[in-house]
């Protein structure tokens, strides 16, 4: 077993200002438990391992246990930490018993201690153990494995836990994580050190993500013979917006074909300034996964490295996708917790998955930042609650207990069981009841910073404007730009003629349509109301059917009354 000696300035040597910062605070205090919350990409596994090499040096702890989520990041955590010359075992097996005398300590999953926390925690008892939780939210996955960490890390030295998202949309409590009530009587989680996603790129040390949403007509067969449509991106009720959304995804339509196009346009336009950026298809399960691959092959000319969750070589697939220059990587699901990918600049989000907790940790695969002017690009169905999570990026959250879930909010616990089986098919259960008629894809709005752009509104900017973004950019100069291209549109119309040529009646629909759902896409931003009862109450104040069956006449009569009360208007 051996520790490369160095001094405490030394490991302090090159450290980002908030794990200079986490470190002083852990060492004022030296407390038994420590909870670091740090934005995806921020640089959590090395303040992690450099408080664990100042503890060893120091005496503190003579073995390390550092618990993870998947495989995969089990030999991602060992890698990292020969750098600091500390030798950890990812091989570790529960049938071997006893550590190998060449490793400080081993790297294990959550499943794997919750498979026999007796003995982990017989092992922990036998050394002064410091334990690190990476992302230590998965420790309240389920009581079982909650309970497995407690009965095999209450004898622990020390205790190190680390999140990027420490927040949950069920109740389970993390273990050995403080919870304090607030004044409504609700238990919320108390972290020692928290560094959010905005500060992180006021720093410069994550890349901005430019989202872009794309909505379109879908048309389905039911398996009684009925055909059914709906468009994505308008109101719709929650099984109208799950056919739809899982009919945009299907393999066989139009709508998936035009956005991975669109997202491969983007990441050659990236390229011009990174060669070696890639993009990540996060798909929902097996079968789509090979499709999307086979319908990438055909954009490209090129393979795309597939990345199953069953597969015994995905860990392998990931560091040589990694290490290469190649242009694309689909993984289903959880497995893109695993993905840490620097290179990944462009990202397809085509997963049904909709919880917050999810979208926080898929969007973080795109946000590790290597040098200056580097960002992200994200693409997404326009659906309502993708767009709230993505207009809401710079929002710290946090996990609350005792709370109860909003109306049709998914818990996480089912969510995470579900990812965790085999996804050779669809979901169990979830065959599609019909059969994909038509699934096209537009381009429906563009949200960074926060703001929306395009979406129909006039004068803004249209696709082509975002997929051909320059890829060096620095994050205000995204900004600066979108905002200078939307006044030179808004500029060219009014020099327009002023009587230009009436449009036809379903284009001049579809235009008011964006222009409604922009409008109110603002109004839940600026109070907070959901879109769809947002929309009820335009309907009940101005009349009319609901919006998918309303006359252009209606839909201006919404927008005439929604800017009426943006401005204090009745």
């Amino acid at each position: 077993m051996t520790v490369v000696q160095t001094s405490t300035a030394d490991r302090l040597t090159g450290l980002r200002q908030w794990q200079r910062e986490a470190f002083e605070e852990y060492f004022r205090r030296e407390p038994r438990d420590f909870l670091a919350v740090a934005t995806p990409g921020a640089g959590k596994t090395t303040f992690a391992l450099t408080l664990a090499a100042e503890l060893l040096a120091r005496h503190a702890v003579r073995s390390i246990t550092i618990v993870c989520p998947t495989e995969h990041l089990k030999k991602q955590w060992a890698e990292a930490a020969a750098r600091f010359g500390i030798a950890i075992d990812p091989d570790f097996k529960n049938a071997q018993g006893a550590l190998g005398r060449q490793f400080v300590g081993a790297a294990v999953t959550y499943a794997q201690v919750a498979a026999h926390p007796m003995l982990h925690r017989n092992r922990t008892e036998a050394r002064r153990t410091l334990v690190i939780f990476d992302e230590v939210h998965h420790a309240g996955d389920a009581l079982s494995w909650g309970d497995a960490a407690r009965e095999a890390f209450d004898p622990a030295a020390r205790r190190l836990a680390l999140t990027g998202t420490p927040f949950r949309s069920d109740v389970n409590p993390i273990p050995f994580v403080d919870y304090v009530q607030d004044h409504d009587g609700v238990r919320r989680c108390s972290w020692d050190y928290s560094y959010g996603y905005a500060p992180a790129l006021a720093d410069g040390v994550v890349r901005p993500v430019i989202f872009m949403a794309y909505s379109g007509e879908m048309r389905w067969r039911t398996r009684a013979g009925d055909e059914l449509a709906a468009r994505l991106g308008e109101p719709l009720t929650t099984d109208a917006l799950a056919q739809a959304w899982r009919a945009a995804l299907d393999p066989k339509g139009d709508w998936i074909k035009k956005v991975l196009a669109a997202a491969d346009r983007r990441l050659t336009e990236v390229r011009n300034a990174h060669p070696d950026a890639g993009g990540l298809v996060i798909a929902s399960d097996h079968e789509a996964a090979r499709a999307y691959a086979r319908i990438l092959r055909k954009i490209t000319g090129q393979g795309a490295t597939v990345v199953l969750s069953d597969d015994p070589t995905a860990s392998k697939k990931i560091s040589r996708f990694a290490a290469s220059e190649d242009r694309w990587m689909v993984a289903v699901r959880m497995v893109s917790e695993g993905v840490d990918v620097p290179r990944l600049m462009v990202g397809v989000y085509a997963t049904s998955t909709s919880t917050a907790l999810f979208f926080a940790q898929a969007i973080g695969r795109f946000v590790r930042t290597r040098r200056r002017g580097e960002v992200a690009s994200v693409f997404l169905p326009s659906v309502p609650t993708l767009l709230e999570y993505a207009g809401e990026m710079e929002r710290e959250r946090d996990h609350a207990l005792d709370r109860p879930l909003k109306e049709g909010e998914e818990p996480e616990q089912e969510m995470i069981d579900e990812a965790r089986k085999k996804r050779d098919t669809p979901d169990a259960g979830e065959e599609l009841p019909f059969e994909t008629m038509e699934a096209s894809a537009e381009f429906d709005r563009a949200l960074y910073d926060g703001t929306e752009f395009g979406g129909g509104a006039p004068g803004s900017p249209e696709e082509e404007d975002f997929l051909g973004l320059p890829g060096l950019l620095e994050p205000e100069q995204v900004a600066q730009l979108l905002r200078k291209r939307k006044s030179e549109q808004r500029a060219a119309e009014r020099k327009a003629p002023s009587e230009p040529a009436e449009a036809p009646a379903h284009e001049r629909t579809a235009e008011l349509r964006k222009e409604l759902n922009t409008l109110v896409g603002a109004w839940h931003h600026r109070t907070g109301s959901p879109h769809g009862m947002i929309h009820s109450q335009l309907r009940r104040a101005c009349g009319g059917p609901p919006i998918a069956q309303a006359s252009p006449e209606e839909i201006q009569r919404r927008i005439d009354k929604i800017r009426a009360w943006a401005t204090g208007g009745k």
